[in-house]
């Protein structure tokens, strides 16, 4: 049997440096655990090297509380090594010798960089193939490049090539090289040839004031050796910034959000004041559905064309159909709302809520695991909860279904057609019949029949004169 041929292309992992502890931001947490964009940071490395290469071909370098940070994105699927000592990105790259002996070159990425790019990435990869180097390495040039260590690149005669001579932190700048007004950035990305990085790593040295491995080195080490070390300038700069403080971190959340309004507003979908709304990179909307200011569209929401969906909305994992209304201040949680249906002002949707097509959810009425059928209403101060609710139901104010006596939840089923009254109890586990009217005020504890009418209060009883005694008993008079 002839054996299948063996593909000559290069196996490439990615490394992403994640094992800090983050000190600047005064937190007891890892560095890669805080958010932004609604994802920990860590979690917007992987997901743009997973547009590269396999979960199985990432590694995530992990140190301080390892396990929680393991944890937190276990389901992306990508590998881990262990960094028990942090000493420096160096360092890292170090134990990760065994998780990356196998490839032929990694790409190295920082875990709390979220704005990073996969396009950028994959320049970095072919920038890196292209020019056989043995290290590439991703600079920027941003607006003041202060504190950051600066590239400076090989000239031949008057032309400036990618080769590198050196990379220079900020306080080790000669006068000339400051009067040169370097701005050119080391932006810590990086592509290297397994080969020569693990055959020089090993003579790195802490001669710095952190007394650390840093992976920067390693560019004079493969040039004392003649290996070709070149630099790739992102197309912007600002996709490459790091976190190291709380600002920082609220000005690239707010990136990320504002990435996300374009990447929508590119796709047909209107958004008014996109700067006042919150909205995650997960979340997709169809064309010609409008947001309004102060909306939150959080998590895997879907929501489809033809939509409004007005000021002060909260939705989390929700599947919104076409041409649904969401009126103020809607707040709902993994849920499921049809086509046509009008939600709000201000209902609550929890989670395994399913509002059917056309129906009508109105103020102040709050949902549980409950199904509302096509064309159904439920207008005022309602509390649906682990209920069945067919089609064309009306259910008056103040209805609520008891599903919880203490102990555990019952159903209530509704079915097609059926009326309930205003300040109904329905006590569950209850079914009330098709067509049958529950009246008002009523507290329903047994099956109702279809087409039959419910009444469960106590009779009415009149005493004339009975306040005025009252109070004349007491001593007070009438006013």
């Amino acid at each position: 049997m002839k054996k299948p041929a063996r593909s000559n292309a290069p196996r490439i992992a990615v490394a992403i440096l994640a094992a800090g502890k983050g000190t600047r931001l005064k937190s007891r947490h890892p560095k890669v655990l805080h958010e932004a964009g609604s994802l920990p940071l860590l979690q917007h490395a992987i997901n743009a090297a997973r547009q590269l290469v396999p979960a199985a071909d990432i590694f995530a370098i992990v140190g301080y509380e390892a396990e929680r940070v393991q944890q937190a994105v276990a389901a992306s699927g990508i590998g881990f090594v262990l960094q028990r000592e942090q000493r420096g990105t160096g360092h890292a790259l170090m134990v990760a010798r065994a998780a990356l002996a196998a490839y032929d070159h990694v790409l190295v990425l920082s875990g709390d960089a979220p704005l990073i790019r996969p396009e950028t990435l994959a320049r970095l990869r072919d920038q890196h193939l292209e020019k056989r180097a043995a290290m590439t390495l991703l600079s920027a040039v941003p607006e003041d490049p202060t504190g950051y260590g600066r590239v400076l690149r090989r000239k031949k005669g008057a032309r400036v090539t990618d080769e590198v001579v050196a990379i220079v932190e900020e306080k080790s700048l000669t006068p000339a090289q400051r009067k040169a007004n370097l701005r050119e950035i080391n932006a810590g990305f990086y592509a290297f040839a397994v080969k020569p990085l693990f055959a020089h790593i090993d003579r790195l040295t802490t001669d710095n004031p952190h007394h650390e491995l840093y992976l920067t080195d390693v560019a004079a080490l493969l040039g004392k050796a003649r290996e070709r070390v070149i630099v790739l300038a992102t197309e912007d700069a600002t996709e490459v910034l790091g976190i190291n403080t709380r600002a920082e971190l609220a000005r690239l959340d707010a990136r990320l959000r504002d990435r996300a309004c374009a990447a929508l507003m590119a796709a047909g979908v209107t958004i008014f004041r996109p700067e006042t709304c919150v909205i995650d990179a997960g979340v997709t909307v169809a064309a010609d559905t409008v947001i309004e200011p102060f909306v939150q569209l959080l998590g895997t929401t879907q929501i489809g064309a033809d939509c409004r969906i007005r000021s002060y909305s909260v939705v989390r994992n929700c599947e919104i159909g076409d041409g649904v209304t969401l009126l103020p201040g809607c707040v709902m949680t993994d849920s499921r709302i049809a086509n046509g249906a009008i939600l709000g002002p201000y209902c609550h949707l929890r989670q395994g809520s399913d509002i059917g097509e056309g129906a009508r959810i109105g103020n102040f009425v709050e949902t549980k695991k409950t199904r509302v059928g096509k064309g159904s209403k439920a207008n005022h101060l309602t509390y649906l909860g682990d209920a069945e609710i067919g089609e064309r139901v009306n259910v008056g104010a103040g209805t609520i279904t008891c599903n919880y006596n203490g102990v555990g939840k019952y159903r209530t089923v509704i079915e097609d057609g059926a009326f309930i009254g205003s300040n109904a109890a329905l006590v569950a586990p209850v079914r009330i019949g098709r067509g049958a009217y529950v009246a008002a005020a009523s507290c329903i504890t047994e099956d109702v029949p279809a087409d039959a009418l419910a009444l469960g209060r106590a009779r009415q009883t009149i005493k004339e004169g009975w306040a005025k005694a009252k109070r004349e008993a007491a001593g007070k008079k009438d006013h």
